[in-house]
């Protein structure tokens, strides 16, 4: 089958709480308290719609998230932040990302349709297990399931989720006995604009990468090359096609960090002045735990250890992201970097490319990465909000309308028809 895509390139926004750098909290253009304020939130959305986004992604991490003492660790739950993004906008998609490890199909079956049927079909849910030791406490469990545990869990999660939204169109109840669940249960909510909410896949790991292909409409993927990229984009079609799946109805979106100025130089200074502002030592603590090892086995002037380049950790014992991992030592091997020269690569994100340029070079780069099969799009990742967000849809947004590659106006209202998937069809005839 062909690998046909939406006629321009998706365009989502991932919200990290202030931007991806580190420091984008102390930024002058915020409050304090503006990770955790309604109003900025939306005025994220609010952004984000003028440029004509696909939709505003969220991340979610059920645990404390960053060390106090360098940066605020509170955190809004996200159907919160996009049940209020939803009711300021009207056509920017909404997706947020909810655990399998710590949730309950039938109750997460039940709020993400809720907010799928109120927000007229724009909704996604981004499939995740949790790999945070400090999630599990906060669980009641000493520790976290290993990862074959938790992906053969997501994996009967996602089906009895799928099931619960089949029976809105079907009118069934959905019966289902399993490892890990057992359910008899029909959702009391009406079907929405889309049928029900799409799903999108944000491991890298073999069995993330497997499940996306299964049973995904879109893949968060964490590439930092063009030739890693392609291949990444035809693995996880073909497992779609194997699946008996339509490859067209799975979209492959790596992630991009951008740096914005109207110069190179500018970008670049202005790069320099917000990664600078990280704690002493923070980007090898942070490369380390990228890379599941101890910053004491990192030599600065030299190429990663044999034992990191040679292969994988122990998958039941990582506990970090294995997409993450493979796509910053592929990138160490291929360019031949030291530990210091990878560190000036990755600063300010780690496992995602990253352009520091003019808006010019950003859309070159998103072009180029389009045209040559390696991405349907993009999940953008200014380096702070809310300018490094104002500077792409004022800027980059009209180069790529000029040159035929984005909207210029939305042209379906569910998120769904925008990404060429189709409505779900009723199964069984009604009784």
């Amino acid at each position: 089958m062909s690998d046909k895509r939406t006629d321009h390139v998706i365009l989502n926004v991932n919200v990290l709480d202030v931007g991806i750098v580190h420091d984008a909290w102390r930024s002058s253009e915020l409050h304090p308290l503006s990770f955790v304020d309604v109003d900025y939130f939306t005025r994220i959305g609010r952004i984000a719609e003028r440029g004509l986004l696909d939709a505003y992604f969220l991340a979610d991490g059920p645990a404390l998230r960053e060390d106090p003492r360098h940066k605020p660790g509170r955190a809004l739950e996200p159907t919160s932040i996009l049940a209020a993004v939803g009711a300021a906008t009207e056509n920017l998609g909404l997706i947020g990302t909810l655990s399998t490890t710590f949730n309950d199909p039938w109750e997460l079956a039940y709020r993400v349709q809720s907010l799928d049927h109120l927000s007229g079909g724009r909704v996604a849910w981004n499939v995740v297990t949790t790999y945070s030791p400090e999630a599990a406490g906060n669980f009641g469990l000493a520790e976290l399931p290993d990862r074959d545990v938790r992906y053969r869990r997501a994996e009967e999660f996602v089906t009895v989720v799928n099931d619960l939204w089949r029976s809105v169109i079907d009118e069934r109840p959905t019966v289902h006995h399993g490892e890990f669940f057992d359910v008899e249960a029909v959702l009391p909510v009406p079907r929405s604009a889309q049928g029900y909410p799409l799903l999108v896949q944000a491991g890298g790991s073999p069995d993330g990468r497997a499940l996306a292909g299964r049973a995904a409409h879109a893949v968060f993927s964490a590439e930092m090359s063009l030739g890693a990229g392609i291949e990444h984009y035809r693995h996880v079609k073909s497992v779609a096609a194997a699946a008996g799946r339509n490859r067209s109805h799975i979209r492959v979106l790596p992630g991009l960090i951008t740096v914005l100025g109207s110069t190179e130089e500018q970008a670049r200074r202005r790069h320099r002045e917000s990664t600078a502002l990280s704690p002493d030592g923070f980007s090898l603590r942070r490369l380390a735990g990228t890379l599941g090892v101890d910053p004491d086995e990192l030599n600065h002037d030299a190429p990663l250890p044999v034992s990191v380049v040679d292969g994988p950790p122990d998958p039941a014992r990582f506990r970090g992201s294995l997409g993450f991992r493979e796509a910053v030592v592929r990138l160490a091997v291929d360019e031949r970097l030291t530990v210091g020269q990878l560190l000036d690569v990755l600063a300010g994100g780690f496992g995602h490319r990253r352009v520091v340029g003019t808006p010019e070079q950003v859309a070159d780069t998103i072009e180029h990465w389009f045209l040559a099969g390696a991405a349907d799009g993009f999940n953008l990742m200014p380096d702070k909000f809310p300018d490094g967000l104002e500077d792409f849809v004022d800027q980059v947004i009209p180069i790529l309308q000029e040159r035929g590659l984005f909207r210029r106006e939305y042209e379906a209202p569910t998120l769904r028809g925008r990404w060429g998937i189709p409505l779900p069809e009723r199964q069984f005839a009604a009784s």
